[in-house]
C-alpha cells in the first residue's frame, strides 16, 4: 500500500505558513515539482541501470519529482538534453556511474583519525611555502581518503542540510533504501539517520519531517 495519499496536498497546504517557522522553508516554500510519469521514471533508472528503493519511486510517481523537503528540500530529479540527474547544492557529488556498486557504508574510523592527525600545522612551519606545499600535498591525501566517489557508491545525494552537510539515499547494497547523514565536511562520517530508534528510510524520514512542520505552522498560525 502506497504511503504518499494526501502527502502532495498536505505539503503545498503549507505554502500559506509562515516560511520562518520551520527550518530550509524560506528557501523551497513549501513547493513541489510535479511528478515524474511511468515513462520518465523508466527512462530515470535505465540511464541508472538500477531500480530506486520503492518508497523514494512511489514518491516520484505519486508526490514529487522533488521539492519541499527535510532541511532545504528534496534534490528534484531532472532531464538535461537527454540525461537525467539531481540538481541541487551538492547533488552532483554522486557519481552515478557508480551507483548500482554496493554502498559500501561509514568510512573505517582509523581512516578517519589518520588523516585528520596528519593535517599540517602552520605554526610548525618557518616558511609559508613549505607549509602550503605541506598542506596541498595533505589535502590531496584527505580527498583520496575521504572524499573519493567511491565512499558514497550505490547512493545519491537527496538533500543539503547547510554548511556543506549533506544527506544521502542509499540505492544499493544492505542499506538500501535508508538515508544517510554526511558530515564529512567538519571530519565527521558518514552515518545512518535514524528516527524513533530506526534507521531512517526514504519514506520515515520524509513523512517524520512533515509531521514537524505542520506542527510547527500550526504553533506559528
Amino acid at each position: 500500500m502506497s504511503e504518499w495519499p494526501g502527502i502532495r496536498k498536505r505539503v503545498l497546504d503549507l505554502r500559506t505558513a509562515r516560511p520562518d517557522t520551520v527550518f530550509g522553508a524560506l528557501g523551497h516554500k513549501f513547493e513541489l515539482e510535479e511528478p515524474l510519469s511511468l515513462e520518465e521514471l523508466a527512462e530515470l533508472e535505465r540511464q541508472l541501470g538500477t531500480q530506486l528503493p520503492a518508497g523514494y519511486r512511489s514518491f516520484l510517481l505519486e508526490v514529487a519529482a522533488g521539492g519541499a523537503g527535510p532541511s532545504y528540500g528534496v534534490f528534484p530529479a531532472q532531464r538535461t538534453d537527454g540525461t537525467w540527474r539531481w540538481a541541487g547544492d551538492g547533488a552532483d557529488l554522486a557519481d552515478l556511474e557508480l551507483v548500482r556498486q554496493p554502498f559500501p557504508g561509514p568510512i573505517g574510523s582509523e581512516v578517519v583519525e589518520e588523516v585528520y592527525s596528519t593535517e599540517p600545522d602552520e605554526e610548525s612551519f618557518e616558511d609559508i611555502d613549505e607549509f602550503d606545499a605541506a598542506h596541498e600535498a595533505w589535502q590531496e591525501k584527505e580527498l583520496e581518503a575521504i572524499w573519493t566517489p567511491a565512499r558514497t557508491a550505490g547512493a545519491i545525494c537527496i538533500c543539503h542540510m547547510g554548511c556543506a552537510e549533506r544527506e544521502w539515499l542509499v540505492v544499493t547494497g544492505e542499506a538500501r533504501g535508508t538515508i544517510w547523514r554526511d558530515n564529512r565536511v567538519d571530519g565527521g562520517n558518514l552515518a545512518p539517520v535514524m528516527i524513533d530508534g530506526d534507521p531512517a528510510t526514504f519514506e520515515s524520514w520524509y513523512l517524520h519531517w512533515l509531521s514537524e512542520a505542520e506542527t510547527a505552522a500550526s504553533h506559528a498560525g
